[in-house]
């Protein structure tokens, strides 16, 4: 039986390997993605295709080796908690950044419900800057 740890695990998994389609897997069309107030891609998206635009590959487009590197991924059954650090550098400007980040997951059934990116949105504002 696949866990929401595993689920998210292979998101992260996905991540690491370049691989969009298996990041945005468990998403339905009514999950909600929040991106921090602060952050270049500030707002809430609902479902895949949403995510997929205003989100990754917005992000793909602005930013050089844009990384998030997990440190650990925290279980709570149908909450989980991924802490680590985002990196990369802003096109614009050519400015590098790191930032410390935590994604709040709330899963249902196998699927994401939401998604909350808490983020160190100053250090990417200034990279931009």
């Amino acid at each position: 039986m696949t866990t929401n740890h595993d689920i998210v695990a292979a998101h992260y998994a996905a991540s690491d390997a370049g691989d969009l389609d298996g990041m945005l897997a468990p998403l339905s069309e009514t999950s909600r993605w929040t991106e921090a107030a602060g952050f270049p891609r500030a707002g809430t998206y609902t479902g895949p295709d949403e995510v997929r635009k205003n989100v990754f590959e917005a992000i793909g487009r602005d930013f050089d080796e844009y990384r998030f590197i997990l440190e650990e991924l925290l279980d709570a059954g149908p909450v989980q908690v991924g802490i680590g650090t985002y990196t990369g550098t802003y096109r614009a400007t050519g400015k590098s950044f790191t930032a410390r980040v935590a994604h709040v997951w709330h899963l249902r059934d196998g699927e994401v419900v939401t998604f909350e990116q808490i983020v160190d949105s100053a250090v990417v504002r200034d990279a931009m800057a």
